[in-house]
């Protein structure tokens, strides 16, 4: 059902590699303001279910659809500036300072100055503590300063949902707070986004619903209490009492 806060809906999705299939028949719908944690072991399909929201990878088979539309008919970079993505790896051009990756795709999508691209990289670049480090290059950044980096620069091009794959995954202990810092304040300022992640206290707090995956599967979609108290499936019972 289409509701008018309803900003992505997936139906029916499938994806297969090669033989494998991955996703098998996803559908569920993003709200406005939604926090939602997509929780499983690995190889469960999280990240592959983010990389087909984001067109990152081809659906095999059903839609993804943006306020109505079918994403696959969109601009692949004006959907990409409209649902960002927060890797696990940074991804961020180690030949640019940070400043200057918080500002290239602004210019070459948004088509915004460079002025304006400047402000709103600052913006940003101060709501995540690295204003002070804006004309760093990624090499002389720890791996939780990237990510906040990588956080800024998705977050300049004004995005409505902001997908975040594993986004701790690759930090020393001591630096996944401080990232998981910067995406709690996102979520309490109202921005909608897709987490997959690991960090079950980010999960059970954070988040308005949470989703637990296995073998391509969305086995159980609930609130937080629901998922972490009451699970009603055994598989999600099991999860559960493993990892916390």
């Amino acid at each position: 059902m289409q509701t008018n806060d309803c900003i992505l809906q997936v139906k029916n999705l499938q994806k297969y590699f090669g033989q494998n299939e991955v996703l098998k028949d996803i559908s569920f719908s993003v709200n406005a303001g939604d926090v939602i944690s997509i929780i499983g072991s690995s190889g469960s399909g999280k990240s592959t279910l983010l990389r087909c929201i984001n067109y990152l990878e081809t659906p095999t088979a059903g839609d993804i659809l943006f306020h109505g539309e079918n994403a696959a008919d969109l601009s692949r970079a004006r959907y990409h500036a409209r649902v960002g993505m927060v890797f696990q790896s940074f991804n961020l051009f180690n030949n640019m300072s940070a400043l200057k990756n918080c500002t290239c795709g602004q210019t070459l999508v948004l088509h915004r100055s460079q002025k304006e691209a400047e402000e709103k990289a600052l913006y940003f670049l101060e709501k995540v503590g690295m204003a002070p480090y804006r004309n760093a290059r990624p090499r002389q950044l720890s791996g939780g300063q990237k990510q906040r980096v990588a956080i800024a620069r998705a977050l300049a091009m004004d995005p409505e949902v902001l997908l975040f794959d594993e986004p701790t995954s690759a930090l020393d202990p001591e630096m996944v707070g401080e990232v998981l810092e910067v995406m709690r304040s996102l979520a309490e300022g109202g921005l909608t986004m897709l987490v997959v992640t690991h960090e079950m206290s980010f999960a059970s707090e954070v988040s308005s619903r949470v989703l637990f995956m296995d073998q391509g599967v969305i086995l159980e979609d609930g609130h937080p209490s629901e998922i972490f108290s009451h699970p009603k499936q055994q598989r999600t019972r099991e999860f559960l009492s493993r990892i916390l």
